[in-house]
This record gives structure tokens, C-alpha cells and sequence, in this order.
């Protein structure tokens, strides 16, 4: 009698394994054919690069063909040595001026990504810009956390909203040129940039500039925007920078004697279409 119960709760217990078996396996079949758009990738989270070798693009924690499908780039993956130069401007402390003398003077086209605080203070540095034949750009208008927006009204309310007044200080519409505050994004952020009809601009190469009571030595800044251009590189900068200003000049010259040259994001854009 002890025998047969034995027997049929070995049984029991082998039908429980095989039946949470095919439950699980079934389950899994289901979520990955039905819900696998919603699964994050590793293009997801705080934009952030992994350098590998001095020369080299570095890696992001996003590839190259995983932004394409969003219209979205960190670099350009070419061994041309070309430049792409941008600035992010959150407000104006007496440095663009420098960085605009020395863009011009190396005929180096930038897009400079503006927030509503610099765009409602200072609209005449807007049009200087632009005169100075450089783009603006979109970085939202509070410069928020992107990433916690989870509905397409609220994001495009952030990028509309430095749309209109863009329009009423210039006249003109803003270059659909996007870039995430702080590079936090998701994969559907990207994707509402792209309904907008915006290109999404990351970076590979930047440096700890931001800073107004701590900046960087001359000799910091070039270590580190020497050591780690690569060709494609797309360059963020903070216009509020007084290293920036003071060493633009420099900088470019010596990337010239790298043999590297300047080129716009619009020229990123028509370079990688396919």
C-alpha cells in the first residue's frame, strides 16, 4: 500500500514539473510574440560611452543601428575625419561671443541646443547665432528628466513650446535637431522625436565643462579633447564654458593639424541616408 502511494506521488510530482514546464514555456512564447516592442533594449536609460582606444570611436550603450531605427546618432560611423560640432546653451554668461569668433574665423559650422531660460532671456544671442551661420537646436523647454515622460502630449509640449517661440524671435522654423536633457531617454522618447519630425543628436565626445566654480584647466581640457576625437565625432560642448572660450581657437586649430574638418549636423543627416 506504502508502495502504490509512493508511486503515484512520484507521478504526481513528474505531472506538477512537466505541466509549470510547458506553462512557463508557453508564457514566454506568448509575451516575446505579442509584447516584445515593449521590451526595453540596451538603447535605453542615461546616454553614456565606453572608451576603448585613443583615435577610436568609442562604444555607446546604444549602437549605431539601434538609434538608425529612431533618426538618432551619437557619431557618424565613417574613417573620414570630420568634425560635428555642438554646444549646449541652458543661458548666456559672456563666453558665446568668443566661441562664435572662433567658429567663424575656422569657418566651423555648430548647432548650439537651446532651452526656453536662454531662448526668453536672450533672443538677440539667438539671432547672432544664426547670423554667425550655426544652427539652433531643441533641448526642451525646462530642461526635465525626458526619460519620466511617458505620454506624447507632455513631450511634445517640451519641444513645442521652444518651437514657438523659436518662430517668434526668428521668423523661421527650428532645425528639427533633438537632444535629451542630461541624455536621459528611453526608446519611446525617441520614437516621439521621430513623429515630430526631429533627429535625435547624443554625443561622442565631452568632457566635464559645466561646472562654473570648478572648471577645467587649459590642459585638461585638451587632454581630453585631444586624446579621444575620432573621425565622426560629434562633440558636446557647454557654451557657458570660459575654458571653452578660451581655448575654441586652439582647439580647432590643432584638430586641423590632425587633419580633421568641420561639418554640420544637416551634412551628419544626408552623409548616413539610405
Amino acid at each position: 500500500m506504502f508502495s502504490r502511494l509512493k508511486s503515484k506521488n512520484i507521478i504526481r510530482i513528474c505531472f506538477l514539473f512537466l505541466a509549470a514546464f510547458f506553462v512557463g514555456t508557453g508564457a514566454a512564447f506568448l509575451h516575446d510574440h505579442f509584447f516584445s516592442a515593449a521590451v526595453p533594449t540596451s538603447s535605453e536609460g542615461n546616454w553614456g560611452l565606453s572608451f576603448q582606444t585613443d583615435g577610436d570611436p568609442p562604444v555607446g550603450n546604444a549602437t549605431f543601428d539601434e538609434l538608425k531605427k529612431f533618426d538618432a546618432f551619437y557619431a557618424q560611423d565613417t574613417g573620414e575625419k570630420v568634425i560635428y560640432l555642438t554646444f549646449d546653451a541652458g543661458y548666456e554668461n559672456g563666453n558665446t561671443p568668443a566661441i562664435l569668433e572662433a567658429l567663424t574665423k575656422h569657418q566651423a559650422p555648430a548647432t548650439f541646443f537651446v532651452v526656453g531660460t536662454l531662448l526668453e532671456s536672450n533672443p538677440e544671442l539667438i539671432k547672432q547665432i544664426l547670423a554667425a551661420g550655426n544652427t539652433i537646436g531643441n533641448h526642451t523647454w525646462h530642461h526635465k528628466d525626458m526619460s519620466q515622460i511617458s505620454t506624447m502630449e507632455s513631450f511634445s509640449e517640451e519641444i513645442q513650446t521652444v518651437e514657438k517661440l523659436y518662430r517668434q524671435i526668428t521668423g523661421q522654423e527650428i532645425s528639427r535637431f533633438y537632444r535629451p536633457p542630461q541624455g536621459k531617454y528611453s526608446e519611446a522618447n525617441l520614437k516621439m522625436a521621430q513623429d515630430l519630425g526631429y533627429h535625435t543628436f547624443f554625443w561622442s565626445l565631452a568632457y566635464v565643462d559645466w561646472y562654473q566654480d570648478n572648471q577645467p584647466s587649459h590642459e585638461e581640457a585638451f587632454e581630453k579633447l585631444l586624446g579621444r576625437i575620432h573621425p565622426g565625432a560629434i562633440v558636446l560642448l557647454h557654451s557657458t564654458s570660459s575654458t571653452n572660450a578660451e581655448i575654441l581657437d586652439e582647439l580647432l586649430t590643432k584638430w586641423e593639424e590632425m587633419g580633421y574638418h568641420f561639418a554640420s549636423l544637416d551634412d551628419l543627416i544626408k552623409a548616413t541616408a539610405s
